[in-house]
């Protein structure tokens, strides 16, 4: 996740907040090591916007939500053009697998300004993680 977010904070790489998807599948010759790939699923708005049901046919393991630097309010006022991005785990609470979730924020220079993780989220209590699993249920 902060190498993700360190690239999401390169002027012009990501042009608005996209969501990303985990998949345990392998590339047809992976290296060495490889566990699975993260693909690019869409935006949250606009044209290239999920579309309710995409996820209907495969649920990913894990969601992450990138956003650059002109969608990021910082969280402190010297860290203006920090990326930040989001991942979530989707649990089965009533299994007893609690909802996991992770945010970090990144400077342009790469440098880490925030980290955080928590096991036993609550979906509503963050706006990433609140539109990640709608898009999981939609």
């Amino acid at each position: 996740m902060m190498v993700a977010v360190r690239v999401a904070s390169l002027p012009g790489l990501l042009s608005t907040t996209t969501v990303f998807g985990a998949r345990e599948e392998l590339p047809d010759e992976p290296e060495p090591g490889t566990v699975g790939l993260v693909l690019a699923e869409g935006t949250v708005f606009g044209e290239s916007a999920i579309q309710p049901g995409y996820f209907a046919d495969h649920q990913p393991p894990a969601l992450l939500m990138l956003h650059p630097p002109s969608e990021t309010t910082p969280s402190l006022p010297e860290c203006t053009g920090a990326a930040s991005g989001c991942v979530l785990l989707p649990g089965l609470p009533y299994l007893g697998l609690e909802h996991r979730a992770a945010w970090v924020e990144a400077e342009a220079d790469g440098t880490i300004t925030s980290m955080v993780s928590r096991v036993g989220v609550d979906p509503i209590s963050h706006p990433d993680t609140a539109i990640l699993p709608m898009l999981l249920a939609a």
